[in-house]
């Protein structure tokens, strides 16, 4: 018996030295990977073995694995654990390396949301947390160089550890590792090909994010010119919100962050309903009352709960086509609708809008078909890759998606309008100017530069708009027996609706001169005239009647009294014109002497404004009341000004009133 034992041993023996002898692994059914020629980067094309459960020992190199599950990573890992679904999983492989091998890396991407890959025992990447469980998002490429003593030994044991959540469980095929995870090559060629992989993920939408910058300053620019125009307004909102909207999305492409902070990326959603709905009811001048304010609050919230759970539940999103219902009612289907009755009706911006939100609508219900699809059991994959499909295509190293297409179509529409809009306001600018130059025309011949001479009085006026056309009006009208009629008013305001209603005025002025040369008589009927026609504006007037011994009879409706050498005179307030019927304006006498001189004022002298705020005042007024029409107004334009100026000066002529 001894002997026969002794035989067995020896037999033992010999066939283990010969393994040995022939480089053969301790474990004949071991698979090795062997990365000693790679002539590119690879994926590991063998077998790891795989076990559930957590122990740090599983890490080390010399733990035998041997009674642990071989698994093939393009297989299901399903087939492995049925429904029994464990949270913890070790898998297990063997590299064979060139000892002399320079540079060699892993590159990880889509693993696991919490994982950790051990190069013979030593941890070369971490993900999230495996226990206790911290997720972290997936979508980022990571690289690590494998340490050159770990290669020096020819032969890498990896381990990895992972936790796989239940959602993850929940779809077939999708739980644990897959051959598409892992990579391993030189470290270089790992690197490059990750930085390509982001830049051409990223690379549409970033386009599209600096077009929406782009556009969103224009809006705003637009908008603080057209303050009613608030559809400028919600284009900005939208293009920063399509911005830091997408900035997450960027940055889980280069590095993995913890999974709650896209949380705050799902609670932007609470303001999207609300940014569409109110940018297109703007358009079309639709009122936005309680009722649609109340149905976009509740479309807000129920996106941004279903962002939140395609946060936590990505591979399992039951309950998301309910809670987007709301917003793909509002973009799918309320908004096109409204875009194509307003079409209809001759809105020509809204059929350019309906082009992009008609696109959108459409992939808007593929992919509520597909998620439908996507939680029946059955039509898991053909939905995965229907999604896929629907919101990354790829050409050539860039990712095309749906939603940087629908943005880059948003942004041409806009820009399409806003240009339309230039077009026309460019239009409308230049027969404006021909309007404005017709009515400077027709004001220079109502407010002539040069004054009609009239026997025993000298006559000197100057008259300058703020703008091309104003709302300052002066008549110097000879009357009866020598004598002189002036009216000097104000028109509040500036502009064409000023020098329209300033035409009325001054026709008004001279037909009453052909009646009467009477102050109040005048002021009376211009007032008449203007009551109903004002749209609660006013008009300051003042008249004088000078008679040619140099009698003189005034009447003042609300303007700046005017000065008699240097000295103002004091008339009695009343009304300006336009606010009532039926107003009597009081009458004052003055002489104005041989030699006397009379200085009438707009509001526009008083009240010009230097750059520290500073008025130009009654008392600089008064100063300058001895000094010529021009001279007066020249420096008060000079001062700082703020709006029409006009300034009359009627001097009583020596010579003339001796002979009288």
């Amino acid at each position: 018996m001894r002997v026969r034992v002794c035989r067995l041993l020896t037999a033992a023996l010999l066939v283990a030295l010969a393994g040995i002898g022939q480089g053969v692994s301790l474990y004949a059914e071991t698979p090795v990977f062997d990365a000693t020629h790679l002539p590119a980067p690879s994926e590991f094309s063998a077998k790891w073995f795989v076990h559930a459960g957590d122990d740090p020992a599983y890490a080390r190199p010399d733990f035998d694995d041997s009674q642990w599950t071989l698994f093939d990573p393009t297989t299901s890992f399903d087939k492995i654990y049925g429904k029994s679904r464990p949270s913890i999983v070790w898998y297990r492989l063997r590299v064979k390396v060139d000892p002399a091998q320079k540079n060699l890396a892993l590159n990880e991407f889509g693993l696991a949301h919490a994982f950790e890959i051990y190069v013979n025992g030593e941890r070369l990447i971490t993900v999230g947390r495996v226990a206790p469980f911290v997720a972290y998002t997936y979508r980022a490429d990571v690289v690590k160089k494998i340490p050159e003593r770990q290669i020096a030994t020819g032969t890498l044991l990896i381990a990895m550890r992972m936790y796989i959540m239940p959602s993850e469980w929940a779809v077939q095929g999708e739980a644990g590792y897959g051959s598409s995870n892992l990579r391993i090559g030189q470290y270089d060629a790992l690197d490059n090909e990750r930085w390509l992989r982001i830049l051409g993920t990223n690379l549409l939408s970033e386009v599209a994010n600096l077009f929406s910058v782009a556009l969103g300053i224009v809006a705003l620019v637009l908008f603080f010119s057209h303050r009613k125009q608030t559809e400028y307004l919600w284009i900005a909102g939208l293009a920063a919100f399509f911005v830091i909207d997408s900035q997450t999305s960027v940055i889980e492409s280069v590095v993995n962050i913890p999974l709650f902070w896209k949380v705050a990326g799902a609670a932007l959603q609470l303001i999207d309903p609300w940014l569409w709905g109110s940018l297109y009811f703007s358009f079309v001048h639709q009122r936005v009352g309680w009722r649609w304010r109340m149905f976009f609050a509740v479309a807000g919230i129920m996106e941004a709960a279903a962002g939140v759970a395609t946060v936590y539940f990505p591979n399992n999103i039951v309950y998301a086509p309910y809670l987007l219902l709301p917003s793909v009612l509002l973009t799918a289907v309320i908004i096109p609708i409204v875009l194509i009755q307003h079409w209809r009706k001759g809105n020509r911006e809204a059929g350019i809008m309906l082009i992009p939100v008609a696109l959108s609508g459409l992939n808007t219900y593929a992919l509520f078909v597909a998620i439908l699809f996507f939680n029946l059991a059955i039509f898991q994959k053909t939905a995965l890759v229907w999604l896929n499909a629907l919101q990354h295509i790829s050409v050539g190293p860039v990712t095309v998606s749906s939603g940087a297409v629908g943005k880059i179509l948003f942004i041409i529409s806009m820009g399409v309008i806003i240009l339309l809009r230039s077009s026309r306001m460019s239009k409308r600018q230049a027969q404006l100017e021909s309007e404005l130059e017709a009515a400077q025309q027709v004001q220079q011949v109502l407010v002539p530069e040069e004054t009609s001479s009239v026997p025993g009085f000298a006559v000197d006026a100057v008259y300058l708009p703020a703008q091309q056309v104003g709302g300052d009006f002066f008549q110097v009208l000879p009357a009866g027996q020598g004598g002189l009629l002036v009216v000097v008013g104000d028109v509040a305001g500036k502009g064409l609706p000023a020098a329209m209603l300033v035409s009325a005025l001054v026709g008004s002025i001279r037909t009453a001169a052909d009646d009467t040369h009477a102050p109040d008589e005048v002021l009376q009927r211009l007032n008449e005239r203007l009551v109903g026609r004002t749209q609660g504006g006013f008009t300051t007037a003042l008249a004088a009647y000078i008679a040619a011994d140099g009698t003189m009879t005034i009447a003042n409706a609300g303007h700046l009294p005017p000065y008699l050498d240097s000295e103002e005179v004091e008339l009695d307030g009343a009304l300006p014109l336009g606010f009532t019927s039926n107003v009597r304006y009081e009458t004052r006498k003055i002489f104005l002497p041989p030699g006397g001189r009379l200085t009438f004022y707009s509001d526009g002298v008083i009240e010009a404004q230097n750059q520290e705020g500073e008025l130009f005042g009654f008392d600089r007024a008064r100063e300058l009341a001895g000094e010529t029409a021009d001279a007066i107004a020249r420096q008060a334009q000079e001062f700082g000004q703020r709006d029409d100026i006009t300034v009359v000066t009627i001097a009583r002529e020596r010579a003339v009133a001796s002979a009288a």
